[in-house]
Formats: structure tokens, C-alpha cells, sequence
């Protein structure tokens, strides 16, 4: 893995939730399921919407503008209007701190 930027600890992301972080200028979605964290750009490729702000229902995370939905794990889209998958990012858990890669 890459140069790791930490983003938090892992107490501050609830399961079942999902918190944005901005890291180098970048608006970074983290979301917590099942147990495992999953890093994603907080942009909706549709229209820029705040993805961090959506509803995370298991792996499927909901633009809260038009209801584009992205998996979180893959960032493949599932449902329109979104045209292409959104960036997602490797995270790594040390102790109880959240590193994230920027590269993706």
C-alpha cells in the first residue's frame, strides 16, 4: 500500500454509517459495514452530489440529490443516474486509527 494518511479512529465511524474526511484537499467518504471500512470519493459522478451525506444500506451507499447508489466496496454503480463508478481508495486498520491510500 502507498504513502497511508490516518483519518480517524475507528470508534468515531458507528456501523451502518458513514463520515467524510477531507485529506489533501480531497473529500473522502468513509463508511463502516459489517465490521470493515470502505473509502470512496464524496462525489456522485452524476452531479457532484455529497455522498458522504447519503444513506449506506449494507454495501450500497445513496446520493442524496437523484438516488444514484454505489457500492461502496467496488464503487461500481448500482443504479442510475450516476453514468460511472465513483473512486475507491484502500484502508488499513492499525490498532484502533483508519489509514487510508490516496492512490486508487
Amino acid at each position: 500500500m502507498a504513502d497511508l494518511v490516518k483519518l480517524t479512529k475507528t470508534d468515531e465511524v458507528p456501523q451502518g454509517e458513514a463520515r467524510v474526511f477531507t485529506v489533501d484537499g480531497k473529500s473522502i467518504a468513509l463508511c463502516h459495514v459489517d465490521g470493515q471500512f470502505y473509502a470512496i470519493d464524496d462525489v456522485c459522478t452524476h452531479d457532484a452530489g455529497p455522498l458522504g451525506e447519503g444513506e449506506l444500506d449494507e454495501y450500497a451507499i445513496e446520493c442524496p440529490r437523484h438516488g444514484a447508489r454505489f457500492d461502496v466496496r467496488s464503487g461500481k454503480v448500482l443504479a442510475l443516474p450516476a453514468p460511472r463508478p465513483v473512486a475507491t481508495y484502500q484502508v488499513k486498520i492499525e490498532g484502533d486509527d483508519v489509514f487510508v491510500s490516496l492512490e486508487d
